[in-house]
């Protein structure tokens, strides 16, 4: 078995992170470029933005009008994080919500293919439809942890949501259009977001490439949980890769390519990339594609230093696999030094889902550092460090998402 933080064998990089922007309505004074590269930061505005409207605020961490993080005490014990609650995260600004009117019009241009084609989503509903339950989750999830504080939103824990895509399978999509050409290596999607005028759309457009094994389950998604994607979530139409993190999974897309080199914006060249502390991310540097094994506690606290009534207690928490199923789950009561077997309880909704997961114990009057640790099919391990990086991506640290609750 392996004790792995990023996995290692398999992921590739991306430091540099993409460029995180607040709503471009809060900041109208800004020329488009200023607008266009404005942080995220947490003191940014903290009302709901319009195009969030309908999330539910009592569930929600608002770092800005662009990230939005699901409280640790509001995951719930369903499986399925519920789209209120579910976190939001946007590198620039999203389109306009007339774009989700009428989902069926949006158009999907596919490049790198022997037939190249211009689809709309009413015509990809024609060609095939697959489900998948899968985790969703902010490559940066985890980033508070990091004692350096790398810049970009300080996620805990609730930059993830367990969600079902429904929409196309990319494989047969292909099988439509006669297949990819044979040099791709390559899978690239292109959003739909707006760039300002005047910038190089390199500089800022968020286009991600990854590896074409990525394709065996991919969707090009028009819907989610059950309903259309609304435009926080990237609606009318998102590329869907499970086993990859939030960034990968591109929003509103609306061109598709099969491509022999990786997409030359700097979301792909520089940003997203595992550089060693104090360096940029560059190419040579892993991109970050696949996410690794973890899990975290959801209860009986909610949050940390919370006080909780000695008694029998039903110690609670979520766990993925990343690209390869989580098998299991152990929890320690005592910050790691002693580990017991945890319980999955609800259904298995497949490799890419999470798993809830219980432990039920005895807990007298004290202190207690609560933590898990998952294993996936592959035989890797969460770990219990960090892998050091430049911008705090991939954090599965057991010790990290710790959670210290007084007992009385």
């Amino acid at each position: 078995m392996n004790t792995v933080n990023v996995s290692r064998r398999t992921l590739l990089t991306s430091t540099g992170g993409a460029i995180g922007l607040a709503s471009i309505g809060a900041f109208g004074a800004l020329s488009p470029a200023a607008k266009a590269l404005a942080s995220t930061t947490k003191d940014a505005a903290k009302p709901l933005p319009a195009y969030a409207s309908w999330k539910n605020t009592d569930s929600l961490i608002i770092h800005s009008a662009n990230t939005m993080e699901t409280k640790r005490s509001a995951f719930g014990s369903g499986g399925i994080t519920p789209l209120d609650r579910l976190f939001v995260r946007n590198n620039i600004a999203p389109p306009s919500e007339d774009i989700v009117a009428n989902p069926d019009v949006w158009e999907l241009k596919i490049e790198g293919v022997k037939n190249p084609t211009t689809l709309t989503v009413a015509d990809l509903k024609t060609m095939g439809m697959a489900s998948v339950a899968m985790v969703l989750q902010c490559s940066g999830n985890g980033r508070a942890y990091f004692p350096e504080k790398p810049s970009g939103t300080q996620w805990t824990v609730g930059a993830a949501g367990c969600v079902v895509f429904t929409g196309i399978p990319v494989k047969t999509l292909l099988e439509q259009v006669g297949g990819m050409v044979e040099s791709a290596q390559y899978m690239t999607g292109t959003g739909g977001e707006p760039i300002p005028e005047g910038l190089d759309p390199n500089t800022i457009q968020v286009e991600r490439s990854v590896p074409l094994e990525g394709i065996e389950d991919a969707l090009l998604a028009w819907e989610i949980n059950g309903e259309p994607i609304p435009l926080a979530h990237g609606g009318p139409l998102r590329m869907v890769v499970p086993g990859y993190t939030g960034v990968n999974n591109v929003k509103y897309i609306k061109r598709l390519a099969f491509t022999e080199e990786q997409s030359p914006a700097n979301i792909q060249q520089s940003g997203y990339r595992l550089a060693p502390m104090g360096e940029k991310g560059a190419p040579a540097h892993q991109s970050v594609w696949k996410m690794p094994v973890k899990s975290w506690i959801t209860y009986p606290a909610g949050e940390a230093e919370q006080t909780v009534k000695a008694g029998k207690v039903q110690v609670q928490g979520l766990a993925m696999g990343g690209t390869s199923e989580v098998t299991g789950v152990e929890v320690s009561l005592d910050g790691g030094k002693n580990w017991q077997k945890a319980e999955f309880i609800g259904p298995d909704l497949g490799p890419y889902a999470w798993r809830q997961f219980v432990l039920s114990t005895e807990l007298k009057a004290g202190e207690y550092s609560i933590t898990s640790r998952a294993t996936n099919k592959a035989g890797d391990v969460q770990p219990e460090n960090r892998l050091e990086n430049n911008r705090g991506y991939l954090n599965n640290s057991w010790a990290d998402h710790a959670l210290t609750i007084t007992v009385a």
